[in-house]
């Protein structure tokens, strides 16, 4: 595995897991998907003990993420957009990298690093930021981000048609019945995304070429 890719998404093939797959196809190098839905990651408990060997000892399901984390050239990390901020098991699963950054080790420098945010397509995206703030304090090297607008879950939740605080009502009315055009569009349907997507993605296995070649000469 050469770039391993994550979507910090609850959902398991939702839009997040849409966008990175296809950053991580465009650099025609072999990569290695994992979604955390579904997957117990809890937060930092600050006991120290990877203070000692750079090794979370926390047993959850990230010191096996953690792991392939290490073991990759890069990193493509997407998460969506919680209340103003980076998803809960994004933040997580970050935040577990403190790990790694004991005594000067820093186990993740120089590794690239890929930020995917999904959050309504905005290059401000508050997503984006705070993944590029944790792969450069663990001394990674930011390759390029991407963005895509999101699928609200008051499309899917059951009642979302007739919930005056909900995203659909706030954006078509309240309606009888949610139908297929009041969907936002699927990352597929989003041509600055998808371009944007593949930019990236390009130019990561570019870079990735271009660093092995600098090794074996």
């Amino acid at each position: 595995m050469t770039i391993l890719g994550i979507s910090a998404s609850g959902r398991q093939n939702g839009i997040t897991s849409e966008i990175v797959n296809a950053v991580l196809e465009a650099t025609g190098e072999d990569y290695e998907f994992i979604s955390l839905a579904g997957k117990s990651i809890g937060g930092c408990v600050g006991c120290t003990r990877c203070a000692v060997d750079n090794c979370c000892h926390v047993m959850d399901d990230w010191p096996a993420i953690g792991e392939k984390m290490l073991l990759a050239e890069a990193i493509v990390f997407g998460a969506p957009n919680y209340y103003g901020m980076i998803s809960a098991l994004g933040h997580a699963c970050l935040e577990r990298t403190y790990s790694f950054r004991h005594r000067e080790v820093f186990s993740l420098a120089g590794k690239l690093g890929v930020a995917v945010g999904v959050d309504g397509g905005s290059q401000d995206s508050p997503v984006v930021a705070y993944i590029e703030r944790m792969f450069q304090s663990n001394k990674m090297a930011v390759a390029g981000t991407a963005y895509v607008d999101g699928f609200s879950q008051c499309y899917t939740c059951g009642f979302g048609e007739d919930c005056a605080v909900g995203g659909v009502v706030g954006r078509h009315g309240f309606l009888e019945a949610i139908e297929d055009r009041h969907l936002p569009p699927r990352f597929g349907e989003q041509e600055r995304a998808v371009l944007g997507a593949y930019k990236v993605g390009r130019t990561l296995g570019s870079v990735i070429r271009a660093r092995r070649r600098g090794r074996e000469s």
